[in-house]
């Protein structure tokens, strides 16, 4: 507990507006029979920070975002989201997340317009549907059924369907797995676009590159527990510390510079 105290961001304020935690995880643990899923979890999330979870494959990274979300439930510890108690609450928890899953399935008949003014229903809520779509750059596509479009418009569609209840957290999970150069750096700028409107931001991702670049704070997982929570520029200055060196100089430009340089920064759709 100690540790993820002193983990606790002092320098967000500017960012953010607060160091206020909108999300508190303590003593977080979750088994399937002899498996130890996670193993004592705890952290904080800031009100309006991008918090990043790293992690190999089997870390526990998704277990702990499914006990948040109210997904699964908890075997053992404590979970506060916006100052509701999700194990007591769940209802109340679903009433003020959003979920962007890695994959998902929509009903192909209706438009995007349709379906996030239906998802609006769902939660009793009257939606300005072409607002959500300028959020996420798909206003051109309003018409358009989800399996009309390319592989970065679903994913930034189902950002925009899990906006639909105004959530004060967003969950994403891997939001750019499998996307090219270019759909990956404009939903860089579709997260960081979301944050700046308010919104507190936990994601995943496979990509070290983007937590870097997105991520106010980052905690690693492995083992089911968190093994290191910090900036990202601090945990990289840690390392350094430790006497750490690359085999190899570091080039001022890697491949996906070259091919972005080559190709243009400019997003490519159907």
């Amino acid at each position: 507990m100690e540790e993820i105290e002193r983990a606790r961001p002092v320098g967000l304020s500017g960012r953010t507006g607060s160091t206020d935690p909108i999300l508190t995880v303590r003593g977080l643990r979750k088994s399937y029979g002899d498996l130890i899923a996670v193993d004592g979890v705890s952290f904080d999330v800031v009100r309006g920070e991008i918090f990043g979870i790293l992690g190999p494959n089997g870390a526990g990274k998704t277990t702990t975002l499914e006990m948040i979300e109210s997904l699964r439930s908890i075997e053992e510890g404590e979970i506060s989201l916006d100052g509701i108690d999700v194990r007591r609450r769940p209802g109340d928890v679903k009433q003020r997340i959003g979920v962007q899953l890695q994959s998902s399935a929509f009903f192909d008949k209706l438009t995007l317009t349709e379906l996030l003014l239906l998802f609006g229903e769902f939660y009793g809520r009257t939606v300005d549907a072409m607002k959500l779509l300028s959020d996420v750059d798909l206003t051109e596509k309003a018409r358009t059924t989800v399996n009309q479009l390319s592989g970065g418009q679903k994913q930034r569609f189902s950002i925009a369907a899990a906006l639909v209840n105004d959530p004060v957290v967003l969950f994403l999970d891997e939001p750019t797995t499998g996307l090219d150069p270019q759909a990956r750096r404009n939903l860089w700028g579709v997260i960081r676009r979301i944050r700046s409107e308010g919104k507190t931001i936990v994601m995943t991702t496979h990509y070290m590159d983007e937590a870097e670049e997105l991520c106010d704070r980052v905690a690693i997982m492995d083992g089911g527990t968190i093994i290191a929570l910090d900036p990202p520029k601090k945990l990289i200055e840690s390392l350094l510390e430790k006497g750490f060196t690359k085999e190899r100089i570091e080039r001022r430009a890697n491949l996906e510079d070259v091919f972005l340089d080559l190709t243009g920064h400019t997003l490519r759709e159907e």
